[in-house]
């Protein structure tokens, strides 16, 4: 179960750190580029990220599901349960507002970041703050599940 717990831990919370520096270190230096820059790095993180996050995140559910299952019934469980729910509810979010945005920014054509773009980048950045909010929950979660086996 140390192993699951090392994996779970260290791939759920290099997600929500990523995540986070997307928000905090990435998008702010996009945004101070010219405009062609601007719309050239958007799209590739869009694309970069698009092809690959999935795959981490589903990754990232199965594991929390793993250890909700090796743990079920011990002390802590409740709160792996709920990290599970609001790891689901992330996926889900995030396949419904922000996968959208995501797509047309990574299929945008080349040359300026256009007005409207631009715009939906910024509603993209602001649900995403919202979805690290609740990764971080979940990294949470997940940590005190585990604490509260380890101290019992």
């Amino acid at each position: 179960m140390l192993i699951l717990d090392i994996a779970t831990i260290v791939s759920v919370g290099m997600m929500t750190g990523v995540e986070f520096a997307v928000s905090a270190f990435v998008n702010p230096v996009v945004l101070t580029m010219e405009d062609g820059a601007q719309a050239f790095a958007t799209r590739a993180f869009a694309r970069l990220l698009g092809r690959m996050m999935p795959f981490w995140y589903v990754g990232n559910m199965l594991l929390l599901a793993g250890e909700a299952v090796m743990r079920h019934g011990q002390s802590g469980s409740a709160f792996l349960y709920a990290a599970c729910g609001v790891w689901a509810a992330v996926i889900a979010l995030t396949l419904m507002f922000l996968v959208p945005i995501n797509n047309r920014i990574a299929a945008m054509p080349d040359g300026a970041f256009a007005r409207a773009m631009k715009a939906e980048h910024h509603v993209w950045d602001l649900r995403h703050r919202v979805r690290i909010a609740a990764l971080m929950v979940a990294t949470v979660l997940l940590l005190v599940a585990i604490g509260a086996v380890k101290c019992a």
